[in-house]
């Protein structure tokens, strides 16, 4: 069979990958198979349920409860609110609970407050205490969600899993409880006129007292299952290796008093760079959600385009959110959280200075698309960040001031949009034929899309984490669909056999050190991992094919992680003798083996890992070399490594592999100079080059 040690080929976009890398629904199932947080999960289903059935029954009930028209044209913005509002005081306060008391207690409590305060509407049955009721239930909800949120990395395994944890969440907020919500409040509102009931049936309030007990019952019915079904919302600190602390305070000044944490808190985000960043970035990309809020229906009758227009940008900004969500995990995997997030926010301020300008409903769908997608992978990515780099002992506090933050400057910018859009006088121009109205939206969507742009800037430059290497890289290596590393450079030589491959390889390396500054690796050794290997196969009794390629695949992971992936991410240029192009053309041409298997399997053995540049040494067979392999497998493994070759381009160069080895080397040199131009590689002027 030849080398087989060299393991097999990969090729981006073959097989699925394993462990965090792989699908999204392997992630969640990974995810939902913890019980504790699969528990919380429904728990969380039953408390979106009933938030948004608290929407829309208030505001059935709060018509009800007014006789005034002007006043009932009123119900449901005095509903939202008389919600929103209570978020700007006691947000701050639930995170400080959060991290002071028991996460489990602090959300029974709350969970048995909100139950009593909206039960209590249908039994005093008045319009002011509606909205006071629903004050206090809002006031009792930022006590639960802090607490929620800081719990929920603590009932994880790993670190890694609060992305797929919070997409989870998102989904179920904003996906099925919404629909759950809607379907529940049509088939109670539907009950009576499907039955031909009186109107009276229950009172002068009717229905909407039925959906009223309904949600209390569902608030119950959560702090029963807090309290008795999920101990572990109790645990502290699970994770606490791999977290951003606070700096301790002096000693002459600590307490724990609720001023004390809070003085803590505001300490801890001064000076910490990450959470700055993501503050100031979150506060731009708020603001910026505000204007498009406040400026959306307005906007919609510009295009002129009919009412139609206006419910078709809200189907394109939500289906952007929900796509930006989803895929927020797998740009992660390309892209450290602190540079995406930043990334997201300036893309989003660009995506709206489009929307802006747009003079035709198509591109102002496709803009709005984008800036969703974009929120939606900010959104994501700012609470990934919270629950999976902050000390468990002030999350609590992170995660309230960011709730809070959300509805402060989402509210105040919603309120204040409308006033600036009044300012402006509306005018129709034509653009490219299409008349369009040039009013107050525009301009403020500017200046939204400006001020996102800018506050985005400001947050990557605080939060980077990577700046010896620049973005660009990052960026093309997430288009690419590479793994994410630092700008490190692997350089692979294939050949038919390993005669043609390790004196070149050597060679290669030795040249690439006085050629330039940067760390050069030679990675493994042939010699000794074909050794290990034959122990790993005799050891075993391993005599098939399959069963050795897959011995063969797991040396090539220990080397991918021992030598190569270290040496990447230190920024060295790492060279590889035969990493798996020519292993898989031995193993796919001799032994028979299907070769898409073969490039799923090693997907799993190097993580996606590609090299930048392959050299293959395209050498005549002049015979059988010693072992098996027989002059027409080295034909067929030839052919099979320059179709490889055809195939990509950009990341092959082929040289002429007959000759002396001097010959060779040269070429050699030659070719990698060529193609490493323009990629910061450092190499030193060919005249300063030693041969």
């Amino acid at each position: 069979m030849g080398r087989i040690s060299d393991g097999v080929q990969t090729k981006p976009g073959a097989g699925a990958q394993v462990g965090r890398d792989g699908s999204t629904v392997y992630r969640a199932r990974r995810v939902l198979a913890i019980r504790p947080f699969r528990r919380l999960w429904g728990v969380t289903y039953l408390c979106s349920v009933a938030d948004w059935l608290t929407i829309l029954g208030l505001t059935s009930l709060a018509t009800k409860l007014t006789h005034n028209y002007t006043a009932q044209n009123f119900a449901f913005t005095g509903v939202l609110l008389s919600a929103l509002l209570p978020g700007l005081i006691f947000a701050p306060l639930g995170g400080l609970l959060a991290d002071r008391f028991d996460r489990r207690k602090v959300m029974f409590v709350a969970d048995l407050l909100r139950c009593g305060f909206i039960m209590s509407i249908a039994f005093v049955g008045t319009g002011w205490w509606l909205f006071v009721a629903n004050s206090l239930a809002s006031a009792s909800a930022m006590m639960w969600i802090p607490s929620k949120d800081a719990a929920v990395p603590n009932l994880l395994r790993r670190p890694d899993q609060v992305e797929t944890a919070n997409q989870l969440g998102m989904v179920m907020t904003y996906g099925l409880a919404v629909v759950s919500a809607g379907a529940v409040y049509t088939v109670v509102t539907g009950i009576a006129p499907t039955l031909h009931l009186p109107a009276s049936t229950f009172g002068d309030l009717g229905f909407a007292k039925i959906i009223v007990v309904l949600i209390g019952l569902l608030y119950l019915t959560s702090a029963i299952l807090i309290i008795t079904r999920i101990p572990e919302l109790s645990l502290r600190n699970v994770h606490a290796a791999a977290v951003v602390k606070p700096k301790p305070e002096p000693v002459e000044e600590r307490s724990t008093g609720l001023r004390a944490l809070a003085r803590d808190g505001a300490r801890f985000v001064r000076s910490t760079p990450l959470i700055r960043g993501l503050l100031i970035g979150a506060a731009g990309a708020f603001a910026a959600g505000g204007a498009v809020v406040g400026s959306a229906k307005p906007y919609s009758s510009s295009l002129l385009a009919g009412d139609a227009a206006w419910g078709l940008l809200l189907v394109a900004v939500f289906l952007g959110l929900a796509t930006g969500m989803g895929g927020a995990p797998k740009l992660s995997r390309r892209l450290p959280h602190d540079r995406l997030f930043g990334i997201s926010i300036v893309a989003a301020g660009l995506g709206l200075l489009l929307v802006a300008i747009s003079p035709h409903l198509a591109v102002s769908l496709i803009a709005v698309a984008i800036v969703g997608a974009c929120a939606g992978v900010a959104f994501l990515t700012g609470v990934t960040i919270i629950g999976s780099q902050v000390d468990d002992a002030i999350r609590g506090r992170i995660n309230a001031i960011y709730q809070s933050m959300m509805k402060i400057i989402v509210f105040g910018s919603t309120a204040v949009v409308p006033l600036l859009i009044g300012l402006t006088k509306p005018r129709t121009v034509t653009v490219w034929g299409n008349p369009i109205i040039i009013d107050g939206t525009r301009p403020v969507m500017l200046g939204g899309g400006i001020l996102a742009a800018f506050v985005g800037v400001i947050a990557y430059r605080q939060m980077d984490s990577r700046r010896a290497e620049t973005i660009m890289d990052d960026l093309r290596n997430a288009i690419r669909r590479r793994p994410r590393r630092v700008n490190g450079l692997l350089l692979a030589l294939e050949g038919t056999t390993a005669a043609d491959t390790a004196s070149q390889a050597a060679r290669l390396a030795d040249w690439l050190r006085h050629a330039g500054p940067r760390p050069v690796v030679l990675a493994a050794d042939p010699g000794l991992d074909d050794e290990r290997l034959l122990k790993l196969v005799s050891g075993a009794s391993l005599s098939g094919a399959r069963a050795q390629a897959l011995a063969a695949a797991a040396v090539r992971a220990d080397i991918v992680e021992r030598d190569v992936q270290p040496a990447l991410d230190a920024g060295a240029i790492v060279v590889m003798e035969r990493f798996v192009d020519s292993p898989l053309a031995h193993l796919s041409a001799v032994a028979g083996l299907d070769a898409k298997e073969l490039e799923g399997l090693a997907d799993w053995a190097t993580g996606r890992l590609r090299p930048d540049v392959t050299v293959l040494l395209d050498a005549t067979p002049q015979g059988a070399p010693p072992g098996p392999i027989s002059i027409e497998d080295q034909w067929r493994v030839h052919t099979l490594l320059t179709e490889m070759a055809a195939a990509d381009p950009d990341h092959y160069v082929v040289v002429d592999g007959d000759g002396t080895e001097d010959e060779v080397a040269e070429r050699v040199r030659t070719a990698v100079r060529a193609v490493l131009v323009g990629r910061r590689a450092g190499l030193a002027p060919v005249e300063a080059v030693k041969a």
